[in-house]
């Protein structure tokens, strides 16, 4: 039952990291019409955040085992947090090299915020079953 769950739940980060390059990389008249912001956040950032909150989330169900011992859950967190930001990096520096997109630090600040919430969300769910695995 555990392996079909890994299985499962990689085929689903895998298709995430399509849908995000697809959005990262698409044609910007494609993508649909939005209000310019929401809430005073401009959409664009509004839409990064959700866009990179789910991999810390998703790389922890594909990859990641019941740590025994607190520092393996800060490792796993560390590592969680330095992949999807090399991702959000490498999405950057693309959009930046195709002439119809632009590469823009704000858009990399609000996919690190995501990550970093995201990945603290991770880590004390990860905390907590070694706390429940070790009573």
């Amino acid at each position: 039952m555990r392996s079909t769950n890994i299985i499962l739940s990689r085929i689903l980060f895998f298709l995430y990291l399509v849908a995000v390059a697809f959005v990262c990389f698409m044609r910007p008249d494609r993508l649909p019409d939005v209000q310019k912001d929401i809430l005073g956040i401009p959409s664009d950032k509004v839409a990064h955040f959700l866009m990179f909150f789910p991999f810390p989330i998703l790389t922890f169900l594909s990859f990641g085992k019941p740590n025994k011992k607190p520092w393996g859950a800060v490792l796993f967190a560390f590592l969680n947090l330095l992949a999807g930001s090399a991702v959000a990096a490498l999405t950057e520096y693309v959009q930046g090299l195709l002439p119809y997109r632009t590469k823009d630090f704000s858009d990399f600040k609000a996919d690190f915020l995501a990550l970093v919430i995201s990945t603290l969300l991770v880590f004390l769910v990860d905390i907590s079953g070694i706390k429940k695995r070790s009573r």
